[in-house]
């Protein structure tokens, strides 16, 4: 792995009572080119159109699949994402939409932030996920 990640867990041995399996760490050491990922929701990037209305996995999905996109567009790989942040809409779409993340995640052990807020930009999206990577230097 590109960067260092320090004291990396999964989010199965945290959170025994959810059915979330989200490789995670604390700290993501890291040197190279950044890139922001403005944050994603259920929408397709090359049409406008709303995704999976009043489905919140598929809203997920669709939110990661922007960010891969993106990261590569930008020149890197799901493997050098070192943050996400998630906003919720219901603090009960939490397990679906890690499950989500964690799968397009699984052994990329960024540092993660969950919040809950009130309402999202449409009353339709349910879920927003950004991204911080970075391109290591030596690729």
């Amino acid at each position: 792995m590109a960067h260092t990640r320090i004291r990396k867990f999964n989010t199965k041995d945290t959170y025994p009572e959810q059915n979330i399996d989200n490789d995670l760490c604390q700290v993501v050491a890291a040197k190279g080119t950044m890139i922001f990922v403005r944050g994603q929701i259920g929408q397709d990037l090359d049409t406008s159109e709303n995704v999976a209305v009043g489905d919140v996995a598929g809203q997920t999905e669709q939110a990661m699949t922007n960010i891969k996109m993106l990261v590569e567009e930008a020149g890197g790989k799901l493997e050098h994402i070192t943050k996400i942040t998630i906003y919720l809409v219901d603090p009960r779409y939490r397990e679906d939409v890690y499950r989500v993340v964690g799968k397009w995640l699984k052994g990329v052990f960024p540092v993660s932030t969950g919040i809950v807020v009130s309402a999202l930009a449409r009353p339709e999206w349910l879920v927003e996920v950004d991204a911080i990577a970075v391109i290591p230097d030596d690729e």
